[in-house]
């Protein structure tokens, strides 16, 4: 991890690295094979003078990475979105970084609101079962429609709606910060025995295994695509009733 990058709130005075970022963004989705809802500069820069974004620099003022804060119904969620780092700096811990300071400003400016994401990234994931996200199904996500409309520009959209938007390629989760206190509470009133000790530490071993989690992420995404591509061939909808069970 390069302990020189800066991590720290954007501000209007960042807006020239709009451009750049967007167009980072746009390469990003391209080289996964995957895709994001487009963002214009203008669009980043306003994020950057509500101060709802992050950005990562050099001590030189080199462009690091980005993320940014989006709130959904009268800010019942928020959505750390956009998350992006330069090439030359990637696979260096900086995601990480971003990720954890975009956090903090999340419940700095909204303490009540559900934080979740859509990510097609596993890396992305990791950190954020780290955080405390927990994989959720799509039901437990904002409602909004604008929302979902950012989807559109996706080059997976076609399989959300073929799923009624109640799944894709993207894995929702979602940190709910009552849940979390619920769960903390709990475990301070918890008296624990050597036997229970050890059933927790099994439980948290489970759920720690991210390689089976990653496994699972990537069966999912292979039987959607194969599913959509199978659709296309045909020229008509059939669904699976495996894939309807295992997918909603």
């Amino acid at each position: 991890m390069n302990n020189n990058i800066i991590v720290r709130e954007a501000t209007q005075a960042d807006a020239h690295f709009a451009e750049t970022i967007t167009h980072e963004m746009a390469e990003s989705a391209k080289a996964r094979g995957t895709g994001i809802a487009k963002r214009s500069p203008e669009y980043i820069k306003m994020k950057m003078n509500e101060g709802k974004a992050v950005i990562a620099t050099t001590p030189e003022g080199q462009w690091v990475g980005f993320c940014y804060i989006e709130s959904w119904e009268h800010e019942k969620f928020v959505a750390n979105s956009g998350l992006v780092v330069a090439p030359a700096f990637r696979k260096g811990g900086v995601a990480t970084l971003i990720k954890h300071k975009v956090f903090e400003l999340s419940r700095k400016k909204y303490p009540n609101a559900k934080i979740f994401g859509l990510t097609t990234g596993l890396a992305v994931m990791k950190i954020n079962s780290d955080l405390g996200y927990e994989p959720v199904t799509y039901s437990e996500l904002t409602t909004d429609e604008e929302f979902w409309k950012g989807c559109q520009s996706c080059v997976n959209y076609e399989i959300l709606k073929s799923k009624d938007r109640k799944n894709c390629m993207c894995t929702a989760m979602l940190y709910d910060p009552v849940e979390v206190a619920k769960k903390q509470a709990e475990l301070s009133q918890t008296v624990v025995t050597p036997e229970g000790e050890l059933e927790y530490h099994k439980r948290r071993e489970f759920r720690g295994n991210f390689k089976l989690f990653e496994r699972w992420v990537r069966f999912k995404q292979f039987v959607l695509l194969k599913g959509w591509r199978k659709k296309d061939e045909e020229g008509e909808s059939k669904k699976s009733g495996f894939l309807s069970f295992l997918f909603w």
